[in-house]
């Protein structure tokens, strides 16, 4: 398996380059040059353990570039750190409604699903080659805490996270700055996540700068972490018969990453139904669905604090796909949306998206009354991302097709939110309490790529 950019203009790579690799060095996002088919085996996999299933996925975007004993070895490290092997548990709220829990993992939150295994990859990737690499990530809540979980104390890689000051939950950045190790640096920029994203994209997009300190990506940019995700849609699928029967699923999204892992195992054949695109009040992707204009507006700050993107990276993967693998096409938007923040889709385009896809607005109060009204019937508490998701796979079920919908943290995370609907707080694990109790560092830096740029070459430059 090889993996060609979006924007066509630079060369296939195998799956180990990619995944140690940020952005195509023509601008674009690495995809797969083809889709592997899964469907045959379908029935096979709803019998699989989780690590079984996912030996049977990735083998399939690894290729030659990693043995399967270690992948496999990879794969049951990551997912003994979820309790008693509760990876992607499925949980019935009748009316055939189903909620997809992947919050099971070290920080809560269904990033560990992807960032566990691929701190395990990226280890194991630059001990085989003696290379080094600089992790640089942006998050608006859960990616960042996820990867320093998964890649802390690593001697081959280290790590600085950026995350828009004052507009994550305390847990969430108590869970990044709380970690010590020599290895990882947080910083709080001031400004929101799309400007940590620009700035991001704007160091990778730098070649020199890039090779010279082997920068590397773990935001879903980075194509193992969408591979990774692809897996608990395929496990989902098979239990519940698929592609013997239809299956919906709601996704609330910001980045598009994971709603795309979605298509991904659509492609694959793994199953056959509507994706629902759930999101906030900073509702581009909707309003592009619904308009074909896509066009950035000012972040909204919500309760929903993972979502308040307005430059969904990974819809550019999608944009592709739509257009018949036309990278010159993608390069073409990508173009507009830089000269002139905005670009219109053609008619072929939006049809092509409208096949599959579909989208919900919901916002932080019928996101509130979702997590009440839940709760107030005996089901579980949610956050506010899964309470979109969930309200949003309500809206949109059809009559006879089984819908999931993605539960993408713990409640523990978001207290503020949970108990402002519910009147109490939620039940807080251990593991989160001590957060509040250990010192933390940070350091505040200006949304400006140039004084990044100078940090992470002075922190690069301790062990080079």
């Amino acid at each position: 398996m090889r993996y060609v950019s979006t924007r066509g203009a630079a060369p296939a790579l195998p799956f180990d380059a990619v995944m140690l690799s940020g952005l195509a060095p023509d601008g674009g996002l690495y995809m797969p040059e083809s889709w592997p088919d899964i469907a045959a085996e379908m029935p096979a996999l709803a019998t699989r353990s989780y690590p079984e299933a996912a030996l049977q996925v990735l083998k399939r975007f690894t290729g030659d570039a990693i043995a399967l004993p270690d992948l496999y070895t990879a794969i049951q490290q990551a997912y003994a750190r979820f309790p008693g092997g509760r990876v992607a548990p499925l949980r019935d709220l009748g009316q055939d409604v189903h909620l997809l829990e992947l919050f099971h993992g070290p920080t809560f939150a269904f990033k560990d699903v992807a960032l566990q295994l691929l701190g395990r990859f990226m280890d194991w990737g630059l001990k085989r080659s003696g290379r080094r690499a600089l992790i640089v990530g942006a998050t608006s809540g859960d990616t960042g805490s996820a990867a320093i979980a998964g890649l802390r104390g690593l001697d081959a890689v280290d790590v600085v996270i950026l995350h828009p000051k004052g507009r994550t939950s305390e847990i969430q950045r108590r869970q990044m700055t709380t970690v010590l190790d020599a290895n990882v640096r947080n910083l709080a920029v001031e400004g929101n996540f799309d400007d940590c994203q620009a700035i991001v994209k704007a160091l990778f997009s730098d070649a020199d700068l890039s090779a010279r300190l082997g920068l590397a990506a773990v935001n879903s940019i980075n194509w193992a972490r969408i591979a990774a995700q692809i897996v608990y849609y395929v496990t989902t699928a098979a239990a519940l018969g698929a592609p013997a029967r239809e299956i919906d699923f709601a996704v609330p999204t910001g980045n598009f990453g994971d709603i795309f892992a979605g298509y991904a195992a659509q492609r694959m054949g793994a199953f056959n139904g509507r994706l629902i695109v759930a999101t906030n009040e900073n509702d581009i992707l909707k309003r592009t669905l619904d308009t074909g204009v896509y066009q950035p507006r000012g972040v909204v700050e919500t309760t929903s604090p993972s979502m308040d993107i307005q430059v969904s990276s990974n819809f550019e993967r999608l944009l592709f796909e739509a257009s018949g693998r036309k990278g010159a096409t993608v390069a073409a938007l990508m173009d507009d949306l830089k000269t002139t923040g905005a670009f219109t889709l053609g008619d072929d385009l939006r049809a092509a998206i409208a096949a599959r896809f579909d989208a919900e607005r919901v916002t932080s109060a019928e996101a509130a009354a979702e997590i009440k009204a839940l709760a107030g019937q005996g089901g579980p508490v949610l956050d506010p991302h899964s309470a979109i998701g969930l309200l949003a796979a309500r809206r949109r079920q059809r009559p006879g097709v089984p819908m999931v919908a993605l539960a993408t943290a713990d409640a523990a995370k978001f207290p503020d939110a949970v108990k402002a609907a519910i009147g109490k707080s939620p039940e807080i694990p251990d593991s989160l309490k001590r957060l509040m109790d250990l010192p933390e560092r940070v350091e505040t830096i200006a949304a400006e790529t140039a004084a990044v740029r100078a940090y992470i070459e002075a922190f690069a430059a301790r062990t080079r």
